[in-house]
């Protein structure tokens, strides 16, 4: 898609709908593309080999192969075309259609193999006209890379859009959006990925590793809610959302979030993407905030408040303080859990609590026993 996208703005490409890959416009498919991907190396496409004529079977089967006007048709292999072959004289920079196509007919002719004999016969069956329109439409590219090249050949495409100093943090984070849409597209679940589409996150992913913003490490979806909740459900922050009673779900996402966001805050700084003094002037703001919130509470509180009523007032405390946004990291990172984790980690340090006792209780939880 990087390499040919350009030059098709408005297309989109699809994986195994019309074929193992497809270029797609206004629904209808304009290529096609069998991938034949082999670990090992010094492999040759051979003219009677098995990859050659299943791939032709799926395009005798459903790529309309005597029609001139139907979609191109790419065969992509790690293998290597031999010079003497159907396929070699089927590549871009050795194209020779005629060659090919007798090539393929004795190929087709003197073969014995019974696992491509159906494919063979469909082929023969075309007639020259048949065999010359559909051969018209084949391309074959050979040496593709291995997957484990693939990372290198896309950063190579990309070479303008990688942030300086952040190169691997970037292909991590587009990979695993890549990957996310080509499950999707294989569940069924979305039909394609259009150029415009990967434009834009390419655009958006470049403009996280700018001054203002800050890309999210830590997806939701990469959590395992359960074993992190197991984990954490001891710490004094947990114990905090206990004394207020807050609610079991909300409760485990609290937990969710204070994973999330320290987790990401130890990759930021790992990564250098930012530093310690701007976590630390974004942790003060977070606390002096809540100074503010929770002297009020005191004040309405008094000195007979009930447990109930105090329990209720740091619901309506932490409630205030987590819907609000206006304190961000970055100016432009406005991922709503890493504020919510943030202010859940400095609860479980002590620096700020909800209910209105949190101070002594704390002291009596951390107290050694």
């Amino acid at each position: 898609m990087l390499r040919t996208g350009p030059d098709r703005p408005d297309a989109t490409l699809s994986i195994e709908m019309h074929d193992d890959v497809a270029w797609e416009e206004s629904g209808s498919p304009t290529d096609l593309l069998q991938t034949k991907h082999h670990q090992v190396s010094n492999r040759t496409l051979n003219d009677m080999g098995d990859d050659i004529w299943r791939t032709l079977q799926v395009w005798l089967d459903t790529a309309m192969p005597s029609d001139p006007a139907g979609p191109l048709l790419h065969l992509v292999s790690t293998d290597d075309a031999p010079v003497s072959s159907a396929v070699y004289a089927l590549r871009p920079r050795s194209r020779d259609v005629p060659a090919a196509i007798a090539k393929l007919t004795k190929a087709a002719q003197d073969s014995t193999s019974t696992t491509t004999r159906r494919a063979r016969q469909q082929f023969l069956g075309l007639g020259d006209a048949g065999r010359q329109a559909f051969v018209e439409r084949i391309s074959v590219l050979d040496q593709e890379p291995y997957l484990e090249d693939v990372d290198a050949r896309v950063r190579r495409e990309l070479i303008w859009v990688l942030p300086k100093g952040h190169e691997d943090l970037f292909m991590e984070l587009l990979w695993g959006w890549w990957d996310a849409q080509a499950v999707g597209m294989l569940r069924g679940k979305r039909p394609g990925v259009s150029v415009a589409e990967v434009s834009q996150k390419l655009d958006d992913l470049r403009d996280q590793f700018t001054q203002d913003r800050l890309p999210t490490l830590v997806d939701l979806s990469d959590v395992d809610v359960e074993s992190v909740f197991a984990s954490y459900k001891d710490r004094p922050f947990v114990a905090q959302l206990g004394w207020i009673n807050w609610p079991p779900l909300n409760l485990q996402k609290a937990v969710i979030d204070f994973f999330r966001a320290y987790t990401q805050t130890a990759r930021w700084v790992t990564e250098d993407l930012i530093g310690l003094d701007e976590l630390q002037r974004f942790e003060d703001e977070l606390v002096d905030e809540w100074q503010r919130e929770f002297e009020f509470m005191q004040i309405e509180l008094g000195d007979s408040a009930t447990e109930e009523e105090k329990q209720r007032a740091g619901v309506a405390l932490l409630r205030a303080l987590l819907e609000a946004t206006e304190i961000r990291v970055r100016d432009r990172y406005d991922d709503p859990f890493f504020a919510r984790g943030k202010r859940h980690e400095l609860a479980d340090g002590g620096r700020l609590g909800w209910h209105l006792d949190f101070e002594e209780r704390l002291r009596l939880l951390l107290m050694p026993r």
